[in-house]
């Protein structure tokens, strides 16, 4: 039997988009919501006083979010048609939760815009287009909601379409595709609508179906970020020494040849554990436990990687970063930056630029960046960090910014190209 595909995908858009009741929509007509869930969901309907199912209840699980009738924190919910399996993160549409959106869009293989049809795009949808561009998400699917609220308007329709191409235009998407729907009735969602007879392409879940997305790892560039080093101390296991963590990229082996970093120290593999059980290779995503012929210092932090290709060591580097504080990023601050399973202490050294939301367009040198607002900066680290052009979106691109008085995650940075 044939292994299905794996798709994931977030939600974006702006507050009171749909977003929350399109997900609804899709998981009940592919009735794929529990029955104890949707009497549930029938009741509180009844109970906000609404004459219909509020399909947007089955993602909005926190009370707060049903009181106020906004997504807050991402809901992940899973689906499968007949040839592939879906996982997808709905993220709040609401300025004040950005950072749950990147979160969202972090592990996504594309992005599933949504656009009021009565609002078109507005300066959130911006954001999150850009947000989805800067990690490095290719593919584009555009589902300009509410069409029974514009009267199914082609017109209106193809407005929208054409502002949102004259914006994303400038951004380096592989594909963007455009869906009328409406999310409340159903148009568009699993089946065509007869409502919009003028729009002849595919539903959203035939879109979902077909879409192909990009390798998302290079098989010929292992990664290892090593989390924690297991030494049993206990009989039969006197001198074992093993390096647990997850493969980020590529397949490892028994017997491969492989580089630590960041010391640059050559080994090879001598076995590999899922769990208790010895194993011949381990591949992307597996949680495995490796063992090394030589006698290494190897700890947290440090990389176990392929013998070519390897990345390169860099102390002065360059990020775009989606700045997620309250408190505002300004010059010659002191963070922590996390890359994977490593942290490293850093100054940011110069604030280079910041991005217009409206038209991406750049200033140059300001003095600050504001909470929400997307820059560029340059770092200066205490110790050198991992960076590399070959493989298509690299464990090494994604980092994340740490304060280091109260430990709160303060920014989301991509690695930038380094002249």
């Amino acid at each position: 039997m044939q292994k299905k595909a794996l798709l994931r995908f977030n939600t974006a858009g702006s507050v009171d988009d749909g977003k929350s009741t399109l997900i609804g929509r899709l998981l009940y007509d592919l009735k794929s919501v529990p029955s104890d869930q949707l009497k549930s969901i029938e009741n509180a309907s009844k109970k906000n006083g609404y004459d219909y199912t509020d399909l947007s209840l089955i993602t909005d699980g926190l009370k707060s979010e049903r009181e106020q009738g906004i997504t807050i924190d991402v809901a992940y919910r899973y689906f499968e048609t007949t040839n592939k399996k879906f996982i997808i993160a709905d993220s709040p549409g609401h300025v004040q939760y950005t950072r749950n959106m990147v979160t969202a869009a972090s592990t996504a293989d594309l992005s599933l815009i949504l656009i009021d049809a009565r609002k078109g795009v507005l300066s959130q949808t911006k954001r999150h287009l850009f947000i989805s561009s800067l990690i490095n998400i290719e593919k584009i699917i555009v589902c300009i909601n509410k069409m029974d609220l514009v009267d199914y308007s082609e017109k209106i329709f193809n407005k929208i379409v054409n502002q949102f191409k004259n914006i994303s235009e400038k951004l380096n998407f592989e594909s963007i595709i455009f869906i009328p729907i409406s999310a409340l009735h159903g148009d568009n969602i699993v089946n065509k609508t007869k409502n919009m007879k003028w729009y002849s392409e595919l539903s959203l879940l035939d879109v979902l179906n077909e879409i192909k997305t990009s390798p998302q790892y290079s098989i010929d560039n292992p990664r290892f970020p090593v989390q924690y080093v297991i030494r049993p101390r206990r009989k039969n296991y006197e001198d074992f020494r093993g390096f647990a963590g997850m493969v980020e990229n590529g397949v490892f082996c028994s017997g491969d040849e492989i580089v630590v970093m960041p010391s640059k120290i050559s080994s090879k593999i001598k076995k590999i554990f899922f769990g208790k059980k010895e194993i011949k290779k381990a591949q992307k995503n597996m949680s495995v436990t490796i063992t090394v012929k030589d006698e290494i210092d190897i700890g947290r932090g440090d990389w176990i990687v392929g013998n070519k290709n390897i990345p390169v060591l860099k102390s002065k580097f360059n990020v775009k970063i989606v700045w997620m504080s309250r408190a505002p990023l300004i010059n010659k601050a002191k963070l922590i930056l996390k890359q994977k399973t490593r942290e490293i202490s850093v100054l940011v050294n110069l604030i280079l630029s910041k991005y217009n939301n409206e038209d991406f367009s750049l200033k140059s040198k300001p003095n600050k960046l504001e909470i929400n607002e997307i820059g560029e900066v340059e770092i200066v680290s205490s110790e050198p960090i991992f960076f590399e052009n070959e493989i298509i979106n690299s464990p090494c691109a994604n980092m994340i910014l740490i304060d280091n008085v109260n430990n709160e995650t303060v920014g989301a940075c991509v690695i930038g190209k380094n002249e």
